[in-house]
């Protein structure tokens, strides 16, 4: 397993978080990617403070991409839905992802005051953690991404986070993750009995300002 993983970036909207946010960057990218935003999504001072945990994933070789290291959370072969996935690095990156929520147990956030996010890559974890996880989550962001080893979730899923609302949110004219394969996700989330909040955006591989505002709205529902 490549090692190379820093201390997550933290920002603390006020003093003494009440809540959490752990968001998961897109490959390539680093855990600064979606700092930035946070100024839009919770008003520094704010009644009700909130942690963002901005973790770095390791930096690994990617075969999709000739085989140059960038940070990814799992290794990507092929972006089609019928493509062999990296089963060992999804897993590997899912006990990150539980490591990161235990630290905020620990730090006294309960874990239904905990939001798992994230981008592209990043929010295919949010989505694999998220529903096998057996404690119970405020909400999942998942943004401009799909549910990693398919074939594996109903057998897998556990029933904490059945009731957890899911924001997914995907651009129409995406061309590196497939918008079908995002309404896959979506459909399958759906008839497993999710509440789904579904949003498309006239947009690439990105996200825009519209759908930082809904997640702005979203956090505040459930935070």
């Amino acid at each position: 397993m490549p090692i190379s993983q820093p201390s997550p970036i933290e920002i603390e909207t006020s003093l003494a978080p009440h809540a959490a946010v752990i968001w998961l960057h897109g490959l390539g990218a680093d855990g600064y990617d979606f700092e930035p935003i946070v100024a839009d999504l919770v008003a520094r001072g704010a009644a009700r403070a909130v942690r963002f945990v901005f973790p770095h994933a390791p930096v690994r070789p990617v075969t999709l991409n000739g085989g140059a290291r960038m940070r990814a959370w799992y290794d990507i072969l092929a972006l089609d839905r019928d493509s062999a996935q990296d089963e060992a690095g999804v897993r590997a990156s899912e006990q990150t992802v539980r490591e990161l929520i235990e630290r905020e147990l620990a730090r006294g956030i309960t874990s239904e005051h905990i939001v798992l996010a994230g981008f592209s890559q990043g929010g295919a974890m949010a989505l694999f953690t998220a529903t096998r996880l057996p404690m119970k989550l405020a909400g999942v962001l998942a943004l401009s991404c799909y549910l990693p080893l398919a074939s594996r979730f109903e057998r897998e899923r556990h029933s904490a986070n059945n009731a957890t609302p899911i924001f997914l949110a995907h651009g129409t004219a995406d061309p590196i993750v497939d918008p079908a394969f995002a309404e896959g996700t979506r459909e399958l989330l759906e008839e497993a009995g999710y509440p789904v909040e579904w949003h498309t955006y006239p947009m690439g591989h990105a996200v825009c300002a519209e759908e930082i505002a809904a997640i702005a709205q979203f956090l505040q529902r459930m935070l």
